[in-house]
């Protein structure tokens, strides 16, 4: 059984995606441990204590310095003794220390085609104005693995969303939450609690 740690900072819509198809055995060999926010208010939290997982939030805001957030963020997720980190929807920059004591064992959702629209400063509702200013006609989401830089890890899986002309930022989002993103990454989750992925030379590599 692969027990998962899951890092929000908002609603939590991705997580419920995650827990809901836990219950009903879309994903398979999997527990989630904890789920972590950097918000008190998170109400991803709330769903987590919903369905009695356990749930804290580690806020920066809370520490001296920045490095000590970052040890004991990495205490805290190792004291649950997970397998898989997911980021789903979690707006800080993970330390190097993190990504260090999980390699190729974090993946995170973005809500674009990656390598578009990703990099420093594009997250959230960001990405979709973006995606409208530019004009393109086709964006989507991406599960991708987690290293030292962002949004630049090995791309696990993809999915694509139409655009629409009448399309507002909020409206795509929504959009591509429910269309791409609640599907993916599911799918990346189960995958890799099944030993289906590998990660080879920069590429991840799914198994038949």
């Amino acid at each position: 059984m692969m027990k998962i740690a899951v890092l929000v900072s908002g609603g939590g819509t991705n997580l419920q995606a995650i827990i809901d198809k836990i219950e009903n055995k879309t994903i398979t060999n999997t527990s989630i441990a904890v789920v972590i926010s950097n918000k008190k208010d998170a109400y991803a939290l709330t769903r987590a204590k919903n369905h009695g997982i356990p749930a804290e939030c580690i806020s920066p805001k809370d520490f001296e310095t920045r490095e000590m957030f970052n040890q004991t963020l990495v205490e805290r997720i190792q004291s649950y003794d997970v397998d898989l980190v997911v980021l789903a929807g979690y707006l800080v920059i993970l330390p190097e220390i993190l990504v260090n004591a999980y390699p190729n064992r974090i993946i995170n959702i973005h809500p674009s085609l990656i390598p578009a629209f990703c990099g420093p400063g594009m997250y959230g509702l960001r990405v979709h104005e973006a995606v409208l200013d530019r004009g393109v006609k086709v964006t989507g989401a991406t599960v991708h693995f987690v290293d030292t830089g962002v949004d630049s890890g090995p791309i696990l899986l993809q999915k694509a969303v139409e655009i629409k002309q009448e399309d507002t930022p909020e409206v795509l989002q929504k959009r591509v939450m429910e269309q791409a993103e609640w599907n993916i990454l599911p799918q990346a989750i189960n995958l890799i609690a099944n030993k289906k992925v590998e990660v080879s030379n920069g590429h991840a590599l799914i198994r038949n």
